[in-house]
């Protein structure tokens, strides 16, 4: 059995359900196609925090915790490490027995090119970068920011647009090979509720990131968008909510949202863990939400691997479009919007033929969006065996 490694933040996250489902959709679905798999995660000092969000040792830091819990649960403890940002070992096998996995294995799978650390870097060959965030991450790379892009074999993004003429993002020279989120679908099993009209969504109001400007013009962020479409819990039939991480001093936007009928729920309460986000979602009837402005206005054909995780669920999903068309299919069970109008429209199709559309929403995830299917088919694209 090949050893493949993959790296992402998990540690670095804790309490976000969703962007654990992220990387454990990676590592397990290439276990499903045979791999040995081994999670690597680094980890700075500064980043650990206590559960009041105080800077302690790691050893004493929530970040351990959380990182125990998931790998514990998805059986992954014994094929994961975490590393300190020198290189010493907080959990896992020893340096050495680690770099001697490194040389063994058949490729590293660098989600958002989480992985720095140089002497296992150089053990790893090839090296797949994967972007989860198209537009910001190529757009800080022509601007100079160390993204480690150039150490890379491979460059491999969520943005199917990337490259193609109606895509304004660059390319750096290099070639993105376009990748759907993988689902791993047993995780993710079907269930049915007996009602229409919740629409949910679990997001970030602002988003770790500020705004892009390039030559003058700021690309936006998602409390840009949603802004846009404030009004829609009064305009259309249905039940509005969102696990918002919203900072305390976004107070105005927050009770601006309340005022318009949005309900708010506290992601660290409904989300924190991957088996509550999931909870979430199989509770809702259909996601509703917006995207990053800059996925937006670029048309970069970002979709979104929560949406993903909504369609396997069997939940339909009405989204902003990205510049779906002709990379997605669109119309059942999957649905974009661009105006206020057609977000309207699309839940009152919803709503009107529920069953159908939740059918369409699973049995897109089983034709696109399964890890078997896409997961082999990058390995193939970059010609690499699985």
């Amino acid at each position: 059995m090949s050893t493949l490694f993959v790296s992402g933040a998990l540690a670095n996250k804790p309490g976000n359900g969703g962007e654990a489902w992220v990387r454990l959709s990676w590592i397990l679905g290439l276990q499903r196609l045979g791999f040995d798999v081994h999670f690597v995660e680094q980890i700075s000092a500064t980043s650990c925090v206590d559960s009041n969000g105080d800077t302690v040792r790691i050893e004493d830091s929530t970040n351990l915790t959380y990182f125990r819990d998931v790998v514990g649960r998805f059986d992954l403890a014994a094929c994961s490490s975490l590393l300190r940002d020198d290189g010493s070992v907080v959990f896992g096998p020893s340096v050495d027995e680690l770099l001697a996995l490194a040389e063994a294995a058949v490729a590293l799978v660098n989600i958002s090119g989480h992985l720095r650390h140089a002497p296992l870097l150089q053990r790893l060959h090839p090296r797949i970068y994967v972007d989860v965030d198209p537009g910001y991450t190529q757009y800080w790379h022509a601007d100079g920011k160390a993204l480690g892009l150039d150490s890379h074999d491979y460059l491999v993004t969520v943005g199917a647009n990337i490259g193609t003429a109606g895509c304004p993002i660059p390319t750096g020279g290099r070639q993105w090979h376009p990748v759907r989120q993988p689902v791993v679908l047993e995780h993710w099993p079907v269930r049915p509720v007996d009602y229409a009209d919740r629409f949910t969504t679990v997001g970030s109001w602002r988003g770790p990131y500020g705004p892009v400007t390039v030559a003058g013009r700021a690309f936006g962020l998602k409390v840009h968008e949603f802004r846009r479409f404030l009004e829609l819990p009064g305009r259309a039939v249905g039940e509005f909510r969102i696990a918002l991480d919203i900072h305390p001093a976004d107070g105005a936007d927050r009770v601006l949202l309340e005022r318009h009928g949005w309900r708010l729920d506290d992601p660290r309460r409904v989300a924190a863990t991957p088996e509550d986000f999931r909870d979430y979602v199989e509770h809702s009837s259909a996601e509703f939400s917006v995207a990053q402005g800059i996925y937006v206005d670029t048309n970069s054909g970002w979709f979104s691997d929560r949406t993903v995780r909504y369609l396997a669920a069997g939940k339909p999903a009405i989204v902003q479009d990205t510049g779906l068309a002709g990379t997605l299919p669109v119309g059942e069970g999957l649905l974009a919007f661009t105006t206020m109008e057609q977000a309207e429209g699309c839940v009152r199709h919803v709503v009107e033929s529920y069953d159908r559309q939740s059918r369409a929403a699973r049995s897109l995830a089983e034709t696109v969006f399964d890890s078997d299917v896409v997961l082999a088919r990058l390995l193939a694209d970059i010609g690499m065996p699985t």
